[in-house]
């Protein structure tokens, strides 16, 4: 287990490496960064101002000293400043977190309550048109880009029925302003959830100690909550590392569909 653990850190540790080296590379290698702070020189730019700007970003060093100020910064939170109105970027966004985080939890929790219950009866009822259904809505949830779908709940149920508020996240928590996000961003989650659940499901419902359960007696709701469901829960509990990554990638288009704070 310890060897385990030992090789898992060493490479989650380097994939951070290539990863954080492949950002770096990207923003030093493309154009100088100082085209995009200060523009050319000669354009209400001058040169002093120009070879300032070089030693703040440590451009007349080697690049390995670069890279090392830079993760440096990174490590400590400091993002550096925003291109608008050259105002240090992590305070924005740990303001901005808070209401990120709150979709976020809101839309796991609708994702965990609809796809792994959904999964769990597609599965019991494999073969049938329930199933069918199932699988349906699982392949229609993770085709639909989730910005078309906020767009689509904006026209119907705020523009047309009048039923909801179409954006901004309202003051304290008001359930109405939750509704369409919540269910735009739990939509692709919770297809996944649902398959994933279902593979699981019927891969332990056709195990031989499920068969050698039913046939000791022991009553269904037991078999299938206690023995199948337990052990097939393993599967889209690990899932939860790429649905969370989901809601990082998929709340920015979300909250801007919604003009979310």
């Amino acid at each position: 287990m310890k060897q385990f653990i030992v090789r898992r850190f060493i490479t989650s540790l380097i994939a951070i490496i290539c990863a954080t080296t492949l950002v770096f590379g990207m923003s030093r290698f493309l154009s100088d960064p100082r085209y995009i702070f200060l523009g050319e020189v000669g354009y209400g730019m001058t040169q002093e101002r120009w070879d300032e700007m070089e030693v703040e970003l440590h451009l007349d060093k080697p690049v390995p000293v670069q890279f090392y100020y830079w993760a440096k910064d990174v490590v400590r939170g400091d993002l550096g400043n925003d291109l608008r109105d050259n105002r240090a970027l992590t305070p924005k966004l740990v303001k901005k977190f808070g209401a990120t985080a709150k979709l976020g939890v809101v839309a796991w929790v609708l994702a965990t309550i609809i796809g792994v219950p959904l999964g769990v009866y597609s599965a019991l009822n494999r073969g049938t048109m329930l199933d069918y259904l199932m699988r349906g809505f699982a392949l229609f949830g993770q085709c639909l880009p989730q910005f078309w779908i906020g767009i689509l709940g904006i026209l119907i149920f705020a523009v047309w029925l009048n039923w909801l508020p179409a954006a901004t996240m309202g003051h304290g928590f008001s359930w109405k302003h939750y509704v369409m996000p919540t269910i735009t961003l739990a939509w692709l989650p919770a297809a996944g959830y649902l398959r994933f659940t279902r593979s699981a499901m019927l891969e332990v419902l056709d195990s031989e100690y499920i068969k050698l359960a039913r046939i000791k007696g022991v009553s269904h709701n037991k078999v299938i909550w206690r023995h199948a469901f337990m052990n097939a829960a393993l599967i889209p509990l690990t899932a939860t590392a790429l649905v969370l990554a989901s809601f990082i990638t998929g709340s920015v288009l979300v909250e801007a569909v919604f003009a979310w704070p």
